[in-house]
């Protein structure tokens, strides 16, 4: 059982932010609290993407009572299970693909997100994550083409998903209490999404979303449902880091938008969010910094009763758009797929099909 103690509050790393230190003496307290309970470690895989000489591994390890199907895989976690479930930090975790193997350490949140240099073709691979004494699971892993020209970055609430409530109990309610059964997808956003993807198929697909990493599989779930193209979720953790007392999720976007510019620089991104939070300023930043990656920009338009619940809309001034980049606009994804038609930006047979 010791080697599934979470580590000490004097082995976490140091912290100039109170908050930041309490938390992980509080989440310290709970694994140990686990460990005593029978826990014991789990690894949660996400989706993860990758070039054709390095790969990013994205997964979450918790503690949890051993429970697996009868073909040995993780039983499904929903709801407020997942987001209750004990981080473990620093838990390590051997991750495996094509006869390489790596030994990874989780962050301070359970989140193992770390980059590996491995030798891959392109497409999809399937990626074998093991922590303790459990059954391994596995993960899938986009290798981009370096032929590949276009890709696809997209948000999740309300871009894809409808939400419909106050942004300060989103993610509450969306962890704690709905399946993904009750969330009702955007009309044609799958379609155009299907279609983007179709005509570029060796497009990378990035859902990037302030979400907490705790809704990742049920996201997963809820893509796969509604026919969504499969891609990888960049999502964050909640709670206090080395220098805010909660973490930005604008910051995160951001962040992954540079970064993912600078890991395909050859590519070049069709963003598409909505107006009810900050995609269309980040969107807007980022067209202006790094004209030559961004192909297209498609924005949601909530409906009033969406806004008035979003905070209202956040509308950018697009005079401020030097690069004269395609921006579009449309309450649903026919009609930005019209608009997006009309550019050239997908044909007109595509189109046609909503």
């Amino acid at each position: 059982m010791d080697k599934y103690l979470p580590p000490t509050p004097g082995e976490l790393a140091e912290h100039p932010n109170r908050f930041a230190r309490i938390e992980d003496w509080i989440q310290s307290a709970r694994a140990a609290w686990s460990v005593w309970g029978g826990h014991t470690p789990h690894v949660i895989p996400y989706t993860g993407y990758g070039s054709t000489t390095w790969m990013r591994v994205l997964s979450r390890v918790v503690l949890l009572k051993p429970r697996t199907t009868k073909t040995g895989r993780l039983k499904k976690i929903r709801g407020w299970r997942s987001f209750l479930a004990t981080p473990l930090a620093g838990a390590p975790v051997t991750v495996s693909v094509n006869g390489s193997s790596f030994v990874v350490e989780a962050d301070r949140g359970g989140v193992i997100d770390q980059v590996l240099p491995v030798t891959l073709s392109p497409g999809w691979h399937t990626v074998t994550l093991h922590s303790g004494d459990n059954p391994a699971v596995t993960a899938q892993v986009w290798i981009v083409d370096p032929a590949a020209e276009i890709g696809i970055i997209c948000d999740v609430d309300d871009t894809i998903m409808v939400t419909a409530l106050p942004r300060p109990f989103l993610a509450a309610w969306n962890s704690f209490v709905r399946d993904e059964n009750a969330r009702r997808p955007v009309p044609g956003m799958a379609v155009l999404l299907e279609r983007l993807t179709r005509e570029n198929p060796l497009a990378p697909v990035i859902y990037l979303s302030t979400g907490a990493w705790n809704v990742a599989p049920t996201l997963h779930r809820f893509v796969s449902r509604h026919l969504y193209p499969m891609g990888t979720f960049l999502l964050t953790d909640w709670g206090p880091t080395a220098d805010r007392w909660f973490r930005s999720g604008r910051e995160h976007k951001r962040e992954n938008l540079a970064r993912l510019a600078e890991e395909f620089p050859h590519i070049t991104w069709i963003l598409i969010g909505d107006d009810g939070q900050h995609d269309e300023a980040l969107y807007g930043e980022f067209a202006a910094s790094h004209p030559d990656h961004v192909r297209a920009v498609a924005i949601r338009e909530l409906l009033a009763p969406e806004a008035l619940l979003a905070g209202g809309r956040r509308h950018l001034d697009r005079t401020q758009n030097p690069s004269k980049i395609p921006w579009v606009s449309a309450p649903n994804g026919s009609g930005l797929a019209t608009q997006l038609r009309k550019l050239g930006i997908i044909s007109q047979d595509s189109a046609h099909r909503f």
